[in-house]
């Protein structure tokens, strides 16, 4: 019979490498639990879900990449640095300079979300020096790649949060196309290497803008309330801007 220690170090080991479907079941659950919590809690802060707070979190989860990869290129070592831990890692550091960035502005009237955009800029500038680029390569192919989507979304004509999000995740489909195509690297996650263990590293891309289209256009019909709609956007926003920007940054440092 299986322990519940077992059953824990199945899905916590820093040693374990890659996922597994009970993995990815067992972490999306725990994903929609603590959104829906972090929602709730929002809401008692009484902070707006917009745009403004959208852009104040973005250095985080810049950040969450750049520990991730120190992780990888072994400049660290640690359980917090990997998932599931790092997002409550980065979590708990966001929220911390939320809180007194709250403070900061019923005591001063700065507004929160320059505070905690500005510490999550110190932030990354204390910590991006730690990583040694050298694929100059990587970079050009990405930025190749990448440059048309960003075309396309400024042409078109829809909402900014869509635009966002969808430049978020095809920045990780195609960070993830380059270190695949070109570099050698793998795919981790089940779905993807499903696709592309079938096909090719290319379908990865057709099945990201698939389904992110797919998934904000079920939003925008039977998400009624705005504010929910735009925190589940950010959500799907900041997972493709996470994973692209590890993914970005790997590859830059050949890890």
């Amino acid at each position: 019979m299986v322990s519940l220690e077992e059953i824990v170090t199945y899905f916590t080991d820093p040693t374990a490498v890659g996922y597994t479907p009970e993995k990815t079941l067992i972490y999306a659950l725990l994903l929609v639990v603590a959104a829906s919590f972090i929602f709730e809690i929002l809401k008692k802060l009484k902070i707006k879900v917009d745009y403004k707070l959208a852009i104040s979190v973005i250095p985080y989860v810049i950040l969450g990449s750049i520990l991730r990869v120190l992780q990888d290129a072994k400049t660290f070592n640690s359980y917090w640095l990997i998932t599931p831990g790092i997002y409550v890692f980065v979590f708990g550091i966001a929220f911390t300079v939320l809180l007194f960035s709250i403070l900061v502005e019923r005591k001063f009237g700065i507004r929160y979300f320059k505070t905690l955009f500005v510490l999550g800029l110190f932030a990354i500038a204390f910590m991006l020096p730690l990583l040694h680029f050298v694929n100059l390569k990587g970079f050009f192919l990405v930025s190749l790649f990448y440059l048309p989507w960003l075309i396309i979304l400024y042409k078109i004509k829809w909402n900014a949060a869509n635009k966002f999000v969808t430049a978020a995740q095809m920045f990780d489909a195609t960070s993830t196309y380059v270190a695949l195509q070109y570099f050698g690297y793998y795919e981790q996650h089940v779905v993807p290497s499903l696709f592309i263990n079938i096909f090719s590293p290319a379908s990865f891309i057709f099945l990201k803008i698939a389904g992110i289209v797919g998934i904000l256009l079920i939003l925008d019909k039977f998400s009624k309330e705005e504010e929910f709609n735009i925190y589940l956007k950010l959500l799907i926003g900041i997972l493709g801007l996470g994973t692209g920007t590890r993914d970005f940054l790997r590859l830059l440092a050949l890890v």
